[in-house]
């Protein structure tokens, strides 16, 4: 499971706060977050808000995708995918160009596309109804 650390729409304070709640990895979390109910009292001990819990969570369920790493969260963002959300709710066509675009803005090689086609699947089962 990833550091919370590489969560990149986290604030300092925030992320302070999740770790003195014993909470140092995604999985942490996922789990710490899981029902409407343990996001409230994630937000209420961290003293954050109810939509800071969901985008913590949003960009978690990413971190956490199959054969996924920094270097692919990066694409990712570059490609406008800050989070599961925005990718369950792309096309597989939107998806796969936006991903193309940003690896050749980034000068980095290309996703094989067995693993993007992947990701693309994983995040429109992961993503939270």
């Amino acid at each position: 499971m990833p550091a919370i650390t590489e969560l990149t729409r986290i604030e300092p304070v925030h992320l302070a706060r999740l770790e003195a709640q014993g909470i140092f990895t995604t999985g942490l979390l996922l789990e710490r977050s899981e029902t409407p109910t343990r996001r409230q009292t994630l937000a209420d001990q961290t003293d954050a808000s109810l939509a800071d819990v969901a985008e913590w969570r949003d960009e978690a369920l990413l971190l956490n995708l199959a054969f996924f790493g920094r270097h692919e969260h990066q694409l990712l963002a570059a490609a406008g995918y800050p989070g599961i959300r925005t990718l369950a709710e792309s096309d597989w066509e939107e998806f796969q160009a936006a991903v193309t675009r940003a690896t050749l803005l980034l000068g980095r090689v290309a996703p094989d596309p067995l693993s993007l086609r992947s990701w693309w699947e994983q995040g429109r089962v992961l993503v939270d109804a």
